[in-house]
């Protein structure tokens, strides 16, 4: 047998071994991607009830609590809209999620798959932008609201110029501390997960291959 047939014959070897384990290893990874997704689906939909919990519970629960919201906010349209978005927003997302769920648990294509799990990536990455920007942004709204209605604090404008700045920069690292907190919080909350489903992606790239 001529040097050539050997590598033929080498070759042949290769691509049957590769073949047996795309066969075995896909419906592994096809498994375990669509778990990871349910997983995140079901944590949005608890997430969901969280807030909806927390922003509700201690507003109905505590007149205390309603008297200095109603300070703070007073006008209601601007806490019912925030509301009202927020859990529009956190709705959407469970719906992105719930697609990407069925998108994979149907798919019988590689491909398809990796396409699935890079929108599932990209759905998580985005909301949880959308959180940290929104933290931001209630907080300035509250504290700004608060500074303005709270006649405990409205004086601040009274005072000189260096105790403004001093307590613009406790406001400022109040508000950089809490959103790096929130992003701690879903590192650890979606972080593990995405690690696997980045595992799973890179295995079917070799797979691909």
């Amino acid at each position: 047998m001529d040097e050539l047939d050997l590598l033929k014959k080498d070759w042949n070897k290769q691509t049957e071994h590769k073949t047996l384990s795309v066969k075995d290893i896909y419906p592994m990874l096809h498994k375990k991607s669509s778990s990871i997704v349910k997983m995140l689906f079901y944590i949005s939909i608890a997430e969901l009830i969280f807030w909806i919990l927390i922003s509700t519970i201690p507003y109905y629960t505590s007149d205390e609590f309603r008297t200095k919201l109603d300070k703070v906010y007073t006008n209601d349209y601007i806490l019912n809209g925030l509301n009202i978005f927020s859990f529009s927003i956190i709705a959407v997302f469970i719906y992105l999620l719930y697609k990407s769920y069925k998108s994979i648990s149907v798919t019988d294509s590689a491909k398809k798959l990796m396409e699935s799990i890079l929108k599932t990536r990209k759905i998580i990455k985005y909301y949880v932008l959308y959180n940290l920007i929104m933290v931001g942004l209630s907080l300035i709204i509250g504290l700004y609201y608060g500074l303005s209605n709270d006649p405990k604090i409205s004086n601040i404008a009274n005072l000189n110029t260096a105790k403004i700045f001093i307590i613009s920069i406790v406001v400022i690292v109040f508000i950089a501390i809490v959103i790096l907190l929130i992003w701690l919080f879903y590192r650890l909350l979606y972080g593990l997960l995405l690690k696997r489903l980045n595992r799973n992606y890179n295995e079917l790239k070799k797979l691909e291959v």
